[in-house]
């Protein structure tokens, strides 16, 4: 299709136009907004999953009178849909949400509509989202590394610090990957918090490459185009696990 300028209503009257939809694709503005949109958003979303995700695990790890409680408290965002999770933050952010009034000293009226903070605010929505699932990923591998190794550890004289770099985060080396790996593969892909959030404005400072492809797919009509697009999207996402492949394999040897 992706070669094509596709017919939307008779499709037998499509056009063969070879790559033109890629060299099209190349030179389309709108198309490198959403390019460069979307490795902002993995470039601030990524490390603050992690980060949050490694604090959480690390802090709860212990059995603690209502760590458990915890947990579950942590882990329960994840699992709304994204509908849910866009609608929550978009109440809370609008003209006269909490957020907004909490914050109304940050920024003029809803961050949403402002072309600084409206990326952030999407940002912080899919950490607090998507951190549980990545939260239980790395307590399980915490809990998995061997308590004599702290023992040991503490007898020699070494302190938190020490140990989480010695021994804690070894030993969660292939956890880490993961997390680094499924959030970036999974953050290419933004699609629902900016559909719900902001339609992809103001002024196209939060459209990513889903989102300008569902647009191109469903608003436009631009189907040749849009799987242009797609297929550019493919290719990006299979370099990254190529590259989680390479990075893996190296770290396992």
């Amino acid at each position: 299709m992706s070669l094509f300028e596709w017919n939307f209503l008779d499709p037998s009257q499509s056009t063969f136009v070879g790559a033109a939809n890629y060299a099209r694709l190349l030179n389309d503005p709108m198309f490198w907004n959403a390019f460069w949109n979307t490795i902002q958003f993995v470039a601030m979303t990524v490390p603050l999953i992690l980060v949050v995700s490694m604090v959480l695990a690390l802090g709860l790890n212990k059995e603690l009178k209502g760590s458990r409680i915890l947990q579950f408290i942590y882990f329960s965002p994840y699992v709304l849909t994204v509908s849910v999770v866009g609608i929550i933050w978009l109440q809370m952010f609008a003209q006269n949400g909490i957020g907004t009034l909490l914050l109304g000293w940050l920024f003029d009226g809803s961050p949403l509509n402002s072309k600084f903070w409206a990326m952030p605010v999407i940002v912080v929505t899919t950490v607090w989202w998507q951190s549980g699932f990545y939260f239980a990923v790395l307590l399980a591998a915490r809990q998995n590394v061997p308590s004599r190794l702290y023992e040991a550890a503490r007898l020699d004289g070494a302190g938190p610090w020490r140990m989480f770099w010695d021994i804690t985060l070894p030993h969660m080396k292939n956890a880490v990957l993961f997390v680094l790996v499924a959030s970036t593969i999974f953050q290419f892909q933004i699609f629902g918090q900016p559909y719900i959030m902001t339609k992809g404005g103001p002024a196209g400072n939060t459209q990513t490459l889903v989102l300008y492809l569902y647009q191109l797919g469903f608003e436009t009509r631009d189907l040749g185009f849009g799987a242009a697009v797609g297929y550019t999207l493919l290719a990006i996402l299979v370099g990254v696990s190529i590259l989680n492949y390479v990075i893996v394999g190296t770290n396992n040897e």
